[in-house]
């Protein structure tokens, strides 16, 4: 379902915008808990990277809900969607669309992907071959897709939601750099307590609870949320604090490669978002601050010698030397 994207109103932001967008992530919230056992802080990344246009990787274990979480949140918004399941021998055409001959009329037609659905849930990333995971690149960053030389513009709003396991390596193709650095936020969801996962096998004993889900978003809701977060504040002090940042896991000697610029402007709408979704009309270091780990970390590649380190504790360090200004 493809929606016209609201034009913004080029001046400050106003008092209405910014509660419909706390009231639409309040909305999304409660229905996604119904379905999912999730952190607070897990669900308001996700929720964050929503309304800050931004593409997800959820990296965890098996069996911690991944998929669910993914699921839930798709059918909470009046979205269309679509489920790809990676597997090796899945190709780019299955995933982008391709031409087909139409012998009645003569002439070749374009029969579109999954990819042009409003939120894409890409299922073990990692079990699609590079070639494959390449047809991914144009789509979540130019949010078009060209096929044998025609360009198509995807769906607004447009989310990919890709999952992966961290320990389960057989048959399986580690995401490039270059595609690790398309996605927004990197989170994962971790075991449950002991008593959130007695409430989950309650709940999830006889049925899915995912597929009783109502949306509770729609389009032009979404689109505003994320309009609304563009017209927030981000003063110069604030830009040069997130290029500081970047600087410092560039020249810690412990990595190999560093935050990117994209990083950085991924960051910066992140933290937008963020202060948006908390009733302001600027952002804050406080809220670059909160993000930094969950936007920077899996950028981070670390010399092969620095094998006690790890991408969080770079980040955590260069926060903790950085000044904020």
């Amino acid at each position: 379902m493809s929606v016209r994207e609201p034009m913004s109103t080029g001046g400050r932001l106003t008092a209405a915008q910014s509660e419909a967008a706390t009231e639409l992530a309040a909305r999304l919230a409660r229905s996604v808990r119904r379905a999912v056992e999730v952190s607070d802080a897990t669900l308001e990344q996700l929720i964050n990277a929503l309304v800050a246009e931004g593409h997800v990787l959820v990296e965890d274990l098996p069996g911690v809900g991944k998929t669910t979480l993914a699921r839930a949140l798709a059918r909470s918004l009046d979205l269309e969607f679509a489920r790809l399941q990676c597997t090796a021998d899945l190709l780019p055409a299955d995933l982008v669309g391709t031409n087909i001959f139409n012998q009645r009329e003569g002439r070749f037609e374009f029969r579109p992907g999954p990819v042009f659905a409003n939120v894409v849930l890409v299922d073990e990333v990692n079990r699609a071959s590079p070639k494959t995971q390449s047809g991914l690149l144009e789509c979540m960053q130019e949010r078009r897709v060209t096929v044998d030389g025609h360009t198509h513009e995807l769906a607004r709003p447009f989310l990919v939601l890709a999952t992966q396991n961290p320990v389960e390596f057989e048959g399986t193709y580690p995401l490039p750099e270059a595609q690790v650095d398309r996605f927004m936020v990197r989170i994962s969801l971790g075991y449950p307590s002991a008593e959130a996962e007695v409430h989950m096998l309650g709940l999830h004993d006889a049925r899915d609870l995912t597929e009783q889900l109502e949306p509770v978003a729609d389009a032009a809701s979404v689109l505003a949320a994320q309009d609304a977060a563009r017209q927030v504040r981000a003063a110069e002090p604030l830009r040069r604090y997130v290029v500081a940042l970047l600087a410092h896991t560039r020249e810690d000697a412990r990595v190999e490669l560093g935050a990117s610029p994209r990083a950085g402007l991924l960051l910066l709408r992140a933290a937008k978002a963020r202060a948006l979704l908390r009733g302001r009309d600027h952002a804050l270091p406080d809220d670059v601050q909160a993000l930094a780990d969950t936007v920077l970390a899996h950028r981070i590649v670390l010399e092969p010698e620095a094998v006690e380190a790890t991408p969080a504790q770079v980040v955590a360090d260069a926060l903790a030397v950085t000044p904020a200004l």
